[in-house]
């Protein structure tokens, strides 16, 4: 058998040990491991993989994604999402589905220090899905939007998935970061306007909120002078090149500790729960990041990604086509997997795609990011859904993925005004230092 024919056998069979519910690090790790051993040598094999995850979890350059981690853990056990969500409820709460619209706009704060889809779905679950059951929301509305909204982690920086997909493709985490604040911004806006029109035209849905005083509004806003100042300090250094991303990591995550300890806002207990969840999530990550790259060893042996780039190249078709064709693979294979995941397993075979065709690969990695959005809130395997169903236990799962469709929608039409716009991603990166 050629190395080709190999490497597909093993894309075939890691796709089907997936399924499994075997952890997604030790899949590609095994296929990685067994592949290369047949093409190669198991001894070299059994080499590669020891020195791969001694590589990664040695890694200088990753170190920024604990730091980033520690930041948000540390600032969620600080109340600092129920602070953001008071402030979007008290200026937007009174507007038709505005409690809708506020857990859009804490979303879409909780994103600016948390950097996971995942986490933010949790978190606004607990703060908001209360809120508006208490003023009659119905479960569709209210459990979409936090599963939709959630999904703004992984766009707004600092986001892991940038971090990662920086350090395989060598691009600057810096830029990725500047890249993903306006496409997030108005993401989070068509977001609140998909509510306003469902909103209009079925008014069952959400019933109008009493209106906050003026007082109320202002006073509010206090409770995001944190987030606020830890996102100038950590994203400002990084625009005009004052810390690294490392060191901006350092900063956030530093920034993060002392504003509640000077506050007085974080127990503990807290402090504890924010060390365990920090490391706990940095382990995944990372032995995810070295099962792909165990994998991605395994997939340079068999030639694919330089065969595939070649002959994609050589079809009678314009790029955009086949830049469609990408994003409907990451979009299928998003409904199966997790977005970190997907990243590790697709990007060694298709960012070579994308730089053959001359797409710029800082748009590249906002646009696949998009894509992969879409995955964590659509059937079958949509991980923030699955998120919201485990606090909003009394929701049937077809509800929430009911609830999630406008928002799938909206993310569709989204990526295609990328795709057509790129300066939406690529206009601060153009400024960046790093």
């Amino acid at each position: 058998m050629s190395p080709v024919h190999v490497g597909i056998i093993g894309v075939v069979f890691l796709v089907a040990i997936l399924f499994s519910k075997f952890p997604v690090a030790f899949c590609m790790a095994l296929v990685g491991l067994l592949g290369f051993g047949y093409l190669v040598s198991p001894g070299a094999a059994l080499n590669i993989i020891v020195k791969d995850f001694y590589t990664v979890f040695s890694s200088y350059s990753l170190t920024v994604v604990p730091l980033f981690v520690f930041m948000g853990q540390i600032l969620f056990y600080a109340g600092i999402s129920r602070k953001l969500y008071d402030a979007a409820y008290a200026w937007l709460g009174h507007y038709k589905g505005g409690l809708a619209m506020a857990t859009v706009g804490a979303c879409a704060g909780f994103s600016a220090i948390c950097g996971s889809t995942n986490a933010t779905a949790a978190t606004m679950a607990t703060v908001a899905l209360p809120e508006m059951k208490r003023f009659k929301y119905r479960d569709e509305l209210a459990t979409g939007v936090v599963a939709a909204g959630g999904s703004l982690g992984i766009l707004i920086p600092p986001s892991v998935i940038f971090i990662v997909y920086g350090i395989m493709t060598e691009q600057s985490i810096g830029k990725l970061f500047m890249a993903g604040i306006l496409p997030g911004i108005l993401l989070s806006i068509l977001f609140i306007l998909t509510i306003y029109i469902w909103v209009s035209i079925n008014p069952e849905m959400a019933p109008r909120v009493e209106k906050q005083g003026f007082r109320v509004r202002i006073r509010s806003l206090t409770g995001l002078i944190e987030v606020i100042i830890l996102f100038v300090l950590v994203m400002g250094g990084l625009f005009i090149g004052i810390f690294t991303p490392t060191e901006a990591g350092a900063v956030g995550a530093f920034g993060g500790l002392i504003i509640p300890l000077v506050r007085r806002q974080l127990s503990w207990q807290g402090f504890v729960m924010a060390l365990y969840s920090s490391t706990r999530t940095t382990c995944m990550i990372f032995m995810i990041v070295a099962g792909a790259t165990v994998f991605g060893h395994f997939l340079a042996v068999t030639t694919i990604p330089t065969t595939l780039s070649t002959w994609v190249v050589g079809l009678p078709i314009p790029p955009w086509a086949v830049m469609i064709v990408v994003m409907f693979f990451f979009l299928i294979g998003g409904c199966f997997m997790d977005a970190l995941g997907m990243i590790m397993l697709t990007i060694p075979i298709f960012y070579p795609v994308a730089i053959a065709l001359g797409y710029d690969p800082i748009w590249f990695g906002v646009v696949i990011v998009l894509v992969t959005e879409l995955g964590v809130i659509t059937p079958p395997v949509g991980i923030n859904v699955y998120v919201v169903s485990g606090i909003a236990r009394n929701v049937p799962l077809e509800v929430i993925f009911k609830g999630a469709i406008p928002f799938v929608l909206t993310l569709l039409t989204y990526v295609i005004i990328m795709v057509f716009f790129p300066q939406i991603a690529l206009f601060l990166p153009s400024f960046a230092a790093y």
